[in-house]
């Protein structure tokens, strides 16, 4: 009997390093995120669900130009901008500029922060490490999920979109319990519509709908 490849739960944590750089204004944070390192422009987007963040928003900066500057449409505009889907970062940055430019040019003057609200651009760096949790079927892989860290649930669900074209749990459910209904259950969860807290709600849900129907064809 072929030996079944187990989950392995990472987690990641980030160490943040402050760049020095600032913006008070929407010409001055295109002007910085134009020249900043891939590092800052990755924790600014991607990691925007690592933290607290809210859903109105997909990014830090569309975050500060809603709340801080009020300027609604662009940051509307700026949180269409998927970088999970765009995954290169040179890519990325071009895309966020080209919704910038077009905004300045409908409105040349936009306002500026007030003293002590300006953004402040930082970057971060991950390191990633094994939980010491393992998941070798659907029952050990949903008690994991109810008690994982919530960075492990950012690593999986949504940074690993950058390294491929989606999450390492709908691949592993797919790829070796060969669970296509499941696996295609949680590749429809919406990254973007729910805290980590709640995708970790809709990912229990998923796999224990698929754990009770296994239970109940069995007892059957």
């Amino acid at each position: 009997m072929e030996e079944m490849t187990p989950f392995q739960f990472m987690e990641c944590a980030t160490i943040l390093k402050a760049t020095g750089k600032k913006a008070r204004d929407i010409r001055e944070l295109r002007e910085t995120i134009a020249l900043i390192g891939e590092e800052s422009l990755f924790h600014h987007t991607c990691q925007y669900f690592l933290k607290g963040h809210v859903l109105e928003y997909t990014n830090d900066f569309a975050h500060w130009i809603g709340e801080s500057l009020e300027e609604r449409a662009l940051s509307e505009r700026l949180s269409n901008v998927d970088p999970f889907a765009v995954r290169d970062m040179s890519r990325l940055r071009t895309e966020l500029l080209f919704s910038i430019d077009d905004y300045l040019d409908q409105f040349p003057e936009p306002r500026a922060a007030v003293a002590g609200d300006e953004f402040y651009f930082n970057e971060s760096v991950s390191i990633i490490f094994p939980s010491n949790i393992q998941a070798r079927n659907p029952a050990e892989f949903l008690i994991a999920l109810r008690y994982v860290d919530p960075s492990s649930i950012y690593y999986h669900f949504y940074e690993a979109r950058i390294r491929h074209d989606n999450d390492d749990f709908s691949r592993w459910v797919e790829d070796v319990l060969k669970d296509r209904e499941l696996a295609g259950k949680i590749r429809v969860i919406d990254p973007f519509m729910y805290s980590i807290e709640r995708i970790r709600s809709r990912l229990v849900e998923a796999v224990e709908d698929n754990v009770r129907r296994d239970m109940e064809v069995v007892s059957s």
